[in-house]
């Protein structure tokens, strides 16, 4: 299965879960079910996954931590917030470059409108 394609099953489960409860839950709460959903359809997805980072001879443990990775694909990097910061696409981009993954989904469930709180990064894709 494609990045795009596990993009498209991503998109469609968080407009799910959107739909039945809505904005304005905290992100754990959309993270575990979104977890729950993926998982139940088969696919691979680690949840808050430490990535080490490099600087030269020195790994430090935990670079950062993903929200999701599925399939070693795409990372879904999720919020609960009134407006997404211009740091937050930025941020997931720095995460996509670290893991050599293509594509980071940031998702914003605090929409009226989950579409209006999709944003794609992309990273060589």
């Amino acid at each position: 299965m494609t990045e795009n394609e596990l993009a498209k099953v991503i998109v469609n489960t968080c407009y799910k879960i959107h739909v039945e409860l809505g904005p304005g839950l905290l992100e754990s709460v959309y993270e575990e079910i979104l977890y729950y959903e993926l998982t139940a359809q088969g696919y691979k997805v680690d949840r808050q996954k430490g990535i080490p980072l490099f600087w030269g001879d020195l790994k430090m443990d935990i670079g950062f931590r993903a929200d999701l990775i599925v399939e070693n694909k795409v990372i879904v990097e999720l919020k609960s917030v009134e407006l997404i910061a211009p740091v937050h696409p930025k941020r997931l981009l720095t995460y996509l470059r670290l893991t050599k993954i293509k594509l980071g989904l940031l998702i914003n469930f605090n929409e009226a409108l989950i579409k209006d709180g999709i944003t794609r990064v992309v990273n060589g894709l």
